[in-house]
């Protein structure tokens, strides 16, 4: 199954590489085809037209993923879920697709939140032989203002490493065996399940 994906990062994205991992893990056979936009601006304008050339190409749904916050926000721009979503939605709409299965995945509030989600992975990660670490459990991770920042501690306190999201998300992630019920603490990827499992009419 060809699912289209629409992200805000750049082609080596902790987004892209987190997201299609998952989508893997969630369901046999996904071929993600990845389109990846480079920041928040660029996704808000064009994620209708970058859409349609997903579908034209036989991905049979499109997901678009962004941050609410992202690590390199326009300073211009406040962050509003509602907005951002009016607006993509316009964006569909002027691409023709607007009956499209075309499903929006805003993650609130950045993808660490979904890491957050699983804190035995967190641990297998960033333990040794020598000295276990032990994350604290994460009752509500969307609700966590900063999770970056979060993963950026954990990171300095077990092994003195500057925590790098292109680098150790996905990592992070493939630490042991997948806990989907665990991540699903994590309302936005409960959502971004849903969608890649829906079924289409």
């Amino acid at each position: 199954m060809k699912v289209g994906f629409i992200f805000e990062c750049g082609p080596q994205g902790a987004d892209k590489q987190v997201c299609e991992y998952l989508a893997a893990q969630i369901k046999l056979g996904v071929t993600p085809v990845s389109r990846t936009l480079d920041n928040k601006t660029n996704l808000l304008k064009d994620a209708g037209k970058v859409a349609a050339a997903l579908l034209a190409e036989g991905c049979e749904r499109v997901l678009i993923v962004w941050d609410l916050r992202p690590a390199w926000p326009d300073k211009k721009y406040k962050p509003c879920r509602k907005a951002e979503r009016d607006t993509i939605l316009a964006s569909i709409g002027n691409a023709g697709i607007a009956r499209s299965p075309v499903f929006l995945v805003c993650i609130e509030q950045e993808l660490e939140s979904w890491l957050l989600a699983d804190e035995a992975k967190i641990s297998a990660y960033l333990s040794t032989d020598a000295h276990a670490y032990s994350a604290k459990r994460v009752r509500n991770p969307d609700q966590v203002p900063n999770p970056k920042s979060m993963m950026m501690s954990h990171f300095k306190a077990a092994r003195g490493w500057r925590y790098e999201d292109r680098t150790h998300a996905v990592k992070v992630l493939q630490s042991g065996a997948m806990d989907l019920k665990k991540l699903r603490r994590s309302p936005t990827f409960a959502r971004f399940e849903n969608k890649l499992l829906v079924e289409l009419p």
